[in-house]
């Protein structure tokens, strides 16, 4: 039976798994939407937003919160382009996002550019190729669902990340024969690691003196929780994660040090350590302060991803393979080592100092945390924007599971977080909630009225602080006069009011925030929260990092 092209793209998404899509529509693509309203083709939803950043951003928080595919559907030229700033979040930050984009009809993109073609631009996959796993242009209205097909595979092998996809506009109304649809696309399985490798890993593990596990995001995709916890239970080590992998362990895991690495009392456990094991990390600049925390004695890398692992701390042995299964086979044989107890005592107390630290020198950042803590719904996820307020969740929240809290800390993406959150709730979350400040909630402001047109539960938080608050501080800390940091707002409670979505406003982060926050995350209907505050910048920003 033959379909239209678009029809085919539509019935191999939905193939693929894929219950929702992000998107604005354009005269090239409003095949796809047509399709995509045909109940008989799967019941893809799809959320339409104001701008096709917030689409690709919206599939990244998607994936983010599910463990699969993320898909944004936009337009040619100017509407491709306006994802380019998300889809380099979603590479930073190993998302599987796949974009599709219609491109130029067939006829004059094959006889060049320059003709005048509506949205026409020079080779629009090119754009892509810098910030994308893999870059495609259908070639063959018959080749839309290998090609998709390929696409998603790519995006979702380890590691993860966007891939680009263009199909010439005139092919999405070419009719198509209908293939049988396949077993599945093949996905190489991870590489085996030698076993002497792993023997050689296990017997330097069990010798140390001080071994220490460092976790990243790539053992959070790969669902190696369970095993990081069991292993390091029996090491008797402590466990340092990245703000990428938040929640991999329960908070109250006896080896976690639930502080970040940049608090002194934590980077001591590294600067100790005779072996570290790093699970699924590239020792960003970031976690590390740049490089500043000193090389261990004994590297050991766990990592599906061999260039990924030493680019900034090279390895003394690195076993190549996925997070989960790497960590299970090396705990095979392992008896449990003493000192779990002193561990955990001296673990405890770190956190206490450290809190009292946190409540003597930044009250107000310890009501807001203290806050989240009592709030928020068991089951919500927390979106953070790059702002003050998102560098205390990063560091010092504590979340109980894995995919309950997004940070953009691949590219630093500000702008990410409420248009991510949108995501997150079309995924089904039971509550999504942005925290985000007053500069980074702005750009994507225009999506209030997608959070109520496609009555999405998601509270939005602005912390509104005037201005840019962290490039504010960074200022003063280098001694420079403040300049194009001070910004003119609206009035935040009238701008979402306008969209039709409740809000409201409180001073400071103490019991008015705290009944509001409990109630807005209550409600089945998107709110905003404005909260006039000014937050000092934690340890874990780079002005105060104190390598």
């Amino acid at each position: 039976m033959a379909v239209n092209g678009a029809r085919s793209l539509v019935r191999t998404l939905t193939e693929l798994g894929v219950d929702a899509a992000f998107g604005l529509p354009g005269a090239h693509s409003l095949p796809i939407w047509d399709a995509l309203a045909d109940s008989e083709l799967g019941g893809i939803r799809l959320v339409g937003v104001r701008h096709e950043q917030a689409a690709a951003h919206a599939a990244d928080g998607y994936s983010r919160a599910v463990g699969s595919l993320g898909v944004a559907l936009v337009t040619t030229g100017p509407g491709a382009v306006n994802t380019l700033r998300a889809v380099g979040e979603a590479r930073a930050s190993a998302s599987p996002v796949l974009v599709i984009a219609t491109d130029v009809p067939s006829t004059p993109r094959a006889a060049g550019t320059g003709r005048g073609s509506a949205q026409e631009i020079d080779c629009q996959e090119r754009l892509f190729e810098p910030l994308t796993k893999a870059a495609f242009t259908v070639e063959q209205p018959t080749e839309i669902a290998a090609v998709v097909r390929r696409a998603a595979e790519i995006a979702m092998r380890p590691q993860s990340g966007p891939v680009y996809v263009g199909i010439p506009a005139d092919f999405l109304g070419e009719p198509v024969m209908e293939q049988p649809e396949p077993a599945g696309p093949v996905v190489p399985g991870p590489p085996s690691v030698a076993s002497e490798d792993v023997e050689r890993a296990r017997e330097a593990l069990v010798e140390a003196r001080r071994p220490l596990i460092w976790v990243g995001g790539g053992a959070l995709r790969s669902g190696a929780g369970e095993a990081i916890g069991g292993l390091a239970e029996r090491l008797a080590a402590p466990i340092i994660t990245t703000f990428a992998a938040r929640g991999i362990v329960p908070p109250d895991h006896p080896c976690l040090a639930s502080n970040p690495v940049h608090a002194p009392e934590v980077g001591a456990l590294w600067d100790e350590a005779d072996v570290v094991l790093a699970v699924g990390t590239d020792f960003d600049g970031t976690m590390t302060q740049n490089g500043r925390m000193p090389q261990p004695p004994g590297l050991i890398a766990v990592n599906i991803d061999a260039e990924d692992a030493a680019k900034n701390y090279p390895p003394d042995l690195l076993l190549l393979g996925d997070a989960r299964e790497v960590v299970e086979e090396l705990s095979l044989g392992i008896s449990p080592k003493p000192g779990l107890d002193e561990l955990t005592r001296r673990l405890d107390e770190i956190e206490v100092r450290v809190r009292r630290r946190v409540r003597k020198e930044e009250p107000h950042a310890a009501e807001f945390l203290s806050a989240l803590k009592e709030t928020l719904p068991e089951g919500s996820v927390l979106v953070s924007d790059m702002c003050v307020a998102g560098y205390w969740i990063g560091g010092f929240h504590r979340v109980s599971g894995p995919r309950q809290l997004a940070l953009p800390t691949g590219w630093g993406t500000v702008g990410f977080g409420f248009p991510a959150a949108l995501g997150v709730a079309a995924a089904g979350a039971v509550r999504a909630v942005c925290v985000t400040g007053d500069g980074g909630f702005l750009p994507g402001c225009a999506e209030l009225a997608t959070a109520i047109q496609e009555k999405l539960p998601v509270t939005v938080v602005i912390v509104d602080d005037g201005g840019y608050g962290m490039l504010r501080y960074d200022q003063a800390h280098a001694g420079f006069e403040h300049h194009g940091v001070d910004l003119v707002t609206p009035d935040f409670v009238g701008l979402a009011k306008s969209f039709g979505v409740y809000a409201d406003r409180v001073d400071g982060f103490g019991r008015a925030f705290r009944r509001l926050l409990r109630e807005f995350t209550r409600s089945d209907e998107p709110n905003v929260l404005v909260v006039s505050a000014e937050l000092r910048p934690p340890l874990n920003t780079s002005s105060r990092w104190y390598r």
